[in-house]
């Protein structure tokens, strides 16, 4: 994003950069930048807080008035991530139709994700493949945790990283129908890698991966779940 604030102000177009990290804001140099210490993936803060983003907002275009940069200032309030402590939720029943214990599992939370999904009238799932495809991909991913080539899974190298984006909706998705409070940040993604069948099962295959000299194994899961 900083690359293109450049561009566009090469070209006459006042920009202003929100930054989340603030070693990436001093090294790219965008024309103005406003960092604020919040959690990454909330760039404005505080969720279902419209004056706190307001806020937020209006610290950014107050950078408008500033003609000489590289600007970057800081908000003057942090918010503590709190991605470390995984999602309280208690997994429904796993389906129990014979298939592994990571399909199985994602078939039982297929009702919350539908709820989910009425509730709030839009899904992050579609990447490679609906709600309906994600046991088909876990099956994928599951052929890839057996150490087998990873050709064998039937997956495009290019869309192994949207396969594994599709299946993380699908369950953050579904968590949230599962509890009565806005999420931590992170937290149902710490939820899903350290406390499911399927987020086991991605770690296994991401090290599957690594071990078979697949280059882009690291991106499998998210950085803030490795190690």
């Amino acid at each position: 994003m900083s690359a293109i604030a450049h561009v566009l102000e090469a070209n006459g177009l006042a920009t202003i950069s929100l930054s989340s990290i603030r070693g990436f804001a001093e090294n790219t140099k965008p024309p103005r930048a406003l960092h604020a210490e919040f959690p990454l993936g909330r760039p404005l803060g505080k969720p279902n807080d419209a004056a706190y983003q307001r806020r937020v907002l209006d610290a950014a275009f107050e950078l408008l008035t500033r003609t000489e940069g590289p600007v970057l200032e800081d908000f003057p309030e942090s918010i503590e991530d709190a991605s470390a402590a995984p999602l309280s939720c208690t997994l429904p029943p796993r389906v129990d139709d014979g298939g592994s214990a990571a399909v199985s599992e994602a078939k039982g939370l297929r009702k919350a994700f539908d709820r989910a999904l009425e509730t709030h009238g839009r899904t992050n799932v579609g990447r490679l493949a609906d709600a309906d495809g994600v046991v088909g991909l876990i099956e994928k991913f599951e052929v890839i945790a057996k150490g087998d080539d990873w050709k064998e899974a039937g997956i495009a190298p290019k869309d192994l990283m949207e396969a594994t984006k599709d299946i993380l909706s699908y369950y953050e998705e579904a968590a949230s129908a599962l509890v009565e409070h806005t999420p931590a940040a992170r937290a149902a993604e710490s939820w899903f890698y350290r406390e499911t069948e399927t987020g086991s099962l991605m770690k296994k295959a991401q090290a599957a991966l690594k071990d078979g000299g697949f280059p882009a194994w690291m991106y499998i899961t998210p950085m803030t779940q490795q190690g």
